[in-house]
């Protein structure tokens, strides 16, 4: 090889098997990350098998032994735990199954690729070391000979190698399109038969509780919204003040302050004023007195309607917290992350890693969110972090990095 790279020695070049392995290596990458992308897909399709289970437990929990319906709601209940479980088992063996066959013919062929490379070496440098051997002034027939018998062993070698992957390449190649279809078809098709079942189920447990409201359609129980303490009764509410600022009495007022009738105001000669603005000097002295401690308590009563008409309002502030961690020290915390800290995640679910550019994850685990070095290689749905502990323990971002599903984790911060 060094003799090649300073060009003493001749380097047999076949454009035609490069091109194949150029194809290898983009058929390989394609189906790795095809077969990534349906690990998470049945991740999340189990997810959500574990979702739909809780809330159908939970119905059936809230549905009552003697209201019509619950064997049926029971049965619904079983039959889309089974549809899910099928649905999900189906799924790996027509699916996943196959991919994980598919992708297993690639490494043997890549070591046979790399292989040959070495085996192609050896027959370069056979066939240098035949050619100087010939071409020296002073000829050894006994190396020559040597030399021709290790070249043609090492021709046949490399041209056994080189047919069968010459062979085996191409076809590798051409059956990507078949096996994408089968794969998408399958999925398709399992997809389909599934929603078409548990369409019956939605509708069988939709049927099962229209009879349920059918029965108690008489005892409704309607939803009335209580006020609350800030919200005033509509007995204290009281008009608002004329423009000119005069004070409204009313009923309510009189009562409260046990203001005298006007019949116990009238005295011999006197006569009863129509309105505020005549004079008093026919009204009995006694009354004088009365109507001030009326409009007295006309006043008070008149400020204690409006302010219970109008409550008080009273704001607080209390600094902001992220699970009971005061959010004016995030500054400080921040100061802690690594670098490009962007936010974390608590994962819900255990994630078991299968490459080696993947985090582990256990429900319960904080991830620190951090930007891809190269956008480009960032996948949808998935993310770049650092376990918090890990990154507690070591700082070492380039350990202790890696992806993961984002569906896998909530958001905490």
């Amino acid at each position: 090889q060094v003799l090649q790279k300073l060009g003493k020695a001749d380097e047999t070049k076949d454009e035609q098997f490069e091109q194949c392995v150029q194809n290898f290596n983009k058929q390989l990458s394609e189906g790795t990350r095809l077969q990534k992308d349906l690990r998470t897909y049945l991740a999340s399709v189990k997810a959500m098998h574990e979702a739909s289970k809780k809330l159908t437990e939970c119905l059936q929990e809230v549905y009552e032994p003697d209201w019509p319906g619950r064997d049926d709601t029971n049965k619904i209940a079983e039959n889309n735990d089974l549809l899910w479980t099928d649905f999900h088992q189906k799924l790996v063996d027509q699916a996943l199954l196959t991919m994980d066959t598919y992708l297993g013919q690639f490494p043997d062929i890549k070591s046979r690729i790399a292989k040959r490379g070495r085996k192609l070496v050896d027959y370069d440098s056979a066939r240098h070391h035949f050619e100087a051997l010939q071409t020296a002034k002073k000829k050894d027939e006994t190396k020559i000979a040597k030399a021709e018998e290790e070249l043609v062993k090492a021709q046949k070698v490399f041209e056994e190698m080189n047919v069968d992957l010459q062979e085996e390449l191409p076809s590798l190649w051409n059956s990507r399109v078949g096996f994408y279809v089968n794969t998408f078809q399958s999925i398709a098709g399992l997809e389909e038969n599934f929603h078409k079942e548990m369409s019956k189920l939605n509708q069988n447990l939709h049927d099962v509780l229209l009879g349920l409201d059918k029965q108690y359609s008489g005892n409704a129980f309607p939803i009335k919204a209580q006020p609350s303490d800030s919200t005033p009764a509509k007995a204290n509410k009281s008009p608002s003040p004329p423009p000119d600022g005069s004070p409204i009495t009313s009923p309510e007022t009189k009562t409260v302050n046990h203001e005298l009738e006007p019949s116990t105001l009238e005295a011999p000669g006197a006569s009863i004023p129509k309105s505020p603005s005549q004079p008093a000097e026919a009204a009995h002295a006694g009354a004088e007195a009365a109507g001030s401690e009326a409009a007295a308590g006309a006043e008070a009563s008149k400020a204690e309607a409006d302010s219970s008409s109008l409550p008080a309002v009273v704001v607080e502030t209390f600094p902001a917290t992220v699970n009971g961690t005061v959010e004016g020290g995030a500054s400080s915390e921040r100061a802690d992350m690594p670098p490009g800290f962007l936010f974390k995640v608590q994962a819900m679910h255990d994630y078991t890693a299968t490459d080696s550019d993947e985090l582990q994850l256990k429900a319960g685990d904080v991830v620190l969110v951090i930007p891809f070095e190269n956008p480009e290689e960032q996948d949808e749905g998935w993310l770049m972090g650092v376990k918090e502990s890990d990154w507690i323990q070591h700082k070492e971002l380039d350990q202790c990095r890696g992806v993961f599903p984002e569906n896998f984790t909530e958001r905490v911060q």
